[in-house]
């Protein structure tokens, strides 16, 4: 006997079997129990999800021998004859083969007489969207009085070509894509049923491959058994996949952290050897830095059998969430404009540089001034490395909206920075005026910045600095934070001085001393607008309403 690929010896029998789209299952169960039956469905959905394979459970619940039912036997003449696929009373139709009107003519023709054997007859068009324009006006007048024998089920991927005459005769589902999990679960039970070995990190990996389609996962898993003897294993199913791998993904995201633009441009250029899509690579690459960030933020959501798992977990422990938010968007804005680029190797390659020079924190200068260079030359740098600080200014009040992973009552009352660096090179012998947002504004911090605009000055002398910083904004209190804010203050005051931190305070800090003053800013600017007289003539002669959102004050 022939082998019979998994794909259609696994295909579901009943609406118990399905997997994945309990929406459609729990209204058509309740439609068959109620008796409530429309004369024409409409199946929308990807390719594999079980457009076809819901139609056909439907034509046997409508005739099965033991009546309307959402359990069909199975047994009867009628289930079987469905099920193998030799019902007369049942018409599977491809559109895309008969796209003609004389075809949807002759179909229709038929649709008046009395089914054969069964108790409907039951008319499934795949693909309905193939149709011409004439062969969908053919059918409109049936499709919305047919006779009360017959039932039209309609499938098709793209439901924007179906006409809007035709939807609105439908009685419409749309079928979603499969999870990743629901796909692996039922991987695991097919294999358990056919006694084959396997691995549950390799199933992750097809289900990955498959992008929601069961049919797809079930035709990889076909090609895995047959690849690996017999046996699915992950080492097997990545050689398999090929391209698909995305190891190096994390060798890329590794020559970053290290900031070595060696490794960077050769694994870019290995990239480019394996004929790997740079568009592609962005998106893989994005989708990367989202998994990292759910981990940083939720540690337990990661599977035990991820096959990444220790490698994302790695990578979360190693890089900070700020600068996970950073790459992504890079990574967006790059795959956006891939297409203005020279070609797609300058575009992704330029990402990365951008990725390797907006370090978070980071105070590299950005151009540096040559011996003997004129005045006048200098200066034309100067715009340049003044829009490149502002970015970074802009960037660096990200961290406050970042939420900790760690559990609010874990933080620590406070906090102090051990005096460990090396001697700090004298620049000055300048003294604590305690004019601390002042001195927030003189420092360059980087995003470090975050901090120091949440902190309020409680007290200090010559050699320690007292802060606060109010409970809403204690995930800040970062040891990279606070080592670069007392550095920066150290460089500034070119002597040591100790840092303490206490969770609290009257919240009085720079961050909402800036927020008062905008407030006010806004409260008059308002004011202005409502007391200006060509504005308040406006209102009066023409019925004009002002719209508070729309008005900001000059700064």
């Amino acid at each position: 006997m022939s082998y019979q690929v998994l794909a259609r010896k696994w295909r579901p029998k009943s609406f118990e079997a399905l997997v994945g789209q309990d929406h459609v299952v729990r209204a058509l169960t309740n439609a068959l129990e109620q008796q409530r039956l429309h004369h024409a469905y409409l199946f929308t959905g990807t390719r594999g999800v079980g457009k076809t394979t819901i139609a056909r459970i439907l034509a046997k619940s409508l005739n099965c021998e033991t009546g309307i039912t959402p359990t069909p036997c199975g047994t009867c003449s009628a289930c079987v004859e469905i099920d193998r696929g030799r019902f007369v009373d049942l018409l599977e139709v491809d559109a895309a083969s008969n796209t003609q009107v004389d075809s949807m003519r002759e179909l229709l023709e038929n649709a008046q007489y009395a089914p054969t054997s069964g108790r409907f007859k039951v008319y499934i068009i795949d693909e309905v969207h193939m149709l011409s324009r004439s062969a969908f006006n053919a059918m409109l007048k049936t499709l919305e009085e047919p006779p009360a024998h017959v039932k039209f089920i309609l499938a098709t991927t793209d439901p924007q070509k179906v006409p809007v005459t035709v939807l609105s005769r439908c009685l419409q589902f749309n079928l979603r894509q499969m999870a990743g999990s629901s796909i692996t679960e039922h991987l695991q039970s097919v294999l358990t049923e056919e006694n084959i070995a396997f691995e549950a990190s390799a199933l992750q990996l097809i289900a990955r491959a498959a992008a929601g389609s069961m049919r797809d996962a079930l035709s990889l898993l076909d090609q895995a058994i047959a690849y690996g003897s017999n046996a699915v294993h992950e080492t097997e199913v990545r050689a398999m996949l090929g391209a698909i791998d995305q190891t190096y993904l994390f060798e890329l995201l590794d020559a970053l952290l290290d900031a070595d633009g060696s490794r960077v441009l050769a694994q870019a250029q290995a990239m480019e050897q394996r004929s790997i899509s740079f568009e592609v690579a962005l998106n893989d690459f994005a989708n990367l830095l989202h998994q990292i960030a759910i981990v940083q933020a939720v540690p337990d959501s990661l599977s035990l059998d991820s096959p990444d798992r220790q490698r994302l977990l790695g990578l979360a422990n190693r890089i900070h969430p700020e600068q996970v938010q950073l790459y992504y968007q890079i990574a967006l804005l790059g795959r956006r404009d891939i297409g203005l680029a020279p070609d797609e190797f300058a575009g992704f390659t330029m990402s990365l540089l951008r990725m390797l020079a907006f370090v978070p924190g980071s105070d590299k200068s950005v151009s540096a001034k040559p011996t003997g260079q004129p005045l006048s030359s200098s200066n034309q740098t100067a715009p340049a490395s003044h829009a490149i600080h502002a970015i970074a200014a802009s960037a660096s009040v990200a961290p406050a909206a970042i939420t900790s992973a760690e559990p609010v009552d874990k933080a620590p009352p406070q906090v102090t920075v051990d005096d460990t660096e090396a001697d700090i090179p004298a620049i000055g012998n300048m003294e604590f005026d305690g004019n601390w947002r002042g001195l927030v504004d003189d420092l360059k911090l980087g995003l470090a910045r975050a901090l120091a605009q949440h902190c309020e000055l409680l007290r200090f002398d010559q050699d320690e600095i007292h802060l606060s910083v109010p409970n809403a904004q204690k995930h800040l209190l970062e040891s990279s934070y606070q080592e670069k804010l007392k550095a920066a203050i150290q460089q500034h005051f070119g002597r040591k001085i100790q840092l303490k931190f206490e969770i609290g305070g009257t919240g009085n800090t720079p961050a909402e001393q800036i927020s008062q003053e905008k407030a006010v800013l806004q409260s008059k600017a308002e004011s202005a607008i409502k007391e200006d007289d060509f504005v308040q003539a406006l209102v009066k002669d023409f019925g004009a309403q002002i719209i508070p959102s729309s008005i900001k004050p000059i700064q």
